[in-house]
């Protein structure tokens, strides 16, 4: 088994040193999280759906031209990735009143909101993710004027194909997160998506009959996560043909 170095550990992946300079090989682990760190588990498989879900989702989108730092699953559990510069920024879309902007503003959870809505969170577990305004990403200087610019229109043209991909399978994108990376090509640096997308990060509810098929039968206690996490990815035609085994990662060395 090939030794990397390891680069960062976080809730749901590990990132190693990739084979070449600028990649990286992101390392999809089956722990589950939720409300930032206070519940904890296991989800058994999930490194391995997500690997295949975000894999298909982000090559789909960059058929059209969203660019992205994904470039190739390389097993079960990893795939390529280029390095990019993580701009601590959250960007969620909400096309559905559910979780927190339904407490917020006392909304029926399943009701659709007026237009889809682009929400920032500053990147911060030890401050559980707060709640931002592009005022504090430009003061702070988290990003500039033009990159949130680029950031809201990618995400609503990931919003509005991931809805047409979701609904042909049953599902309703009910409200997602994003996470955007610069890549630094010599003097060129180029806004790109980043982390992954999946159950993990998505809410997706049945259209017919509204069952919860994402991270929040975790977080709720519901029941039947791995079977939802597996659900997804037999509807995107993903589902590994031997299951959910599990692939070790890279042996780190420090």
């Amino acid at each position: 088994m090939a030794r990397r170095r390891k680069l960062y550990e976080g809730k749901a992946k590990v990132l190693f040193e990739g084979p070449e300079p600028g990649t990286i090989i992101q390392y999809f682990k089956d722990d589950a999280t939720a409300f930032n760190n206070k519940k904890t588990g296991t989800i058994t498989g999930k490194g391995v759906l997500n690997n295949r879900i975000s894999e298909y989702l982000m090559v789909r989108l960059a058929e059209i031209g969203i660019p992205t730092h994904f470039v190739r699953r390389l097993n079960m559990r990893e795939q390529l990735v280029r390095q990019v510069e993580i701009i601590p920024i959250e960007v969620v879309v909400r096309n559905v009143a559910a979780g927190s902007i339904a407490k917020r503003f006392d909304l029926p959870e399943g009701d659709a909101l007026p237009r889809s809505i682009i929400e920032f969170y500053y990147k911060s577990d030890a401050l559980d993710d707060p709640m931002i305004a592009e005022e504090h990403i430009t003061a702070f200087g988290w990003a500039a004027p033009q990159e949130i610019d680029e950031m809201m229109t990618l995400s609503l043209r990931v919003n509005d194909f991931l809805c047409g991909i979701f609904s042909v399978i049953g599902l309703r994108l009910v409200d997602f997160k994003l996470e955007f990376g610069r890549l630094y090509n010599d003097d060129e640096v180029r806004l790109v998506l980043a982390d992954e997308i999946s159950p993990d990060n998505c809410r997706l509810w049945d259209i017919n009959t509204n069952e919860k098929m994402d991270k929040d039968r975790f977080r709720r206690d519901l029941g039947g996560v791995e079977e939802a996490y597996q659900e997804v990815a037999r509807r995107l035609g993903v589902l590994p043909e031997a299951g959910a085994m599990d692939i070790k990662g890279p042996t780190a060395v420090q």
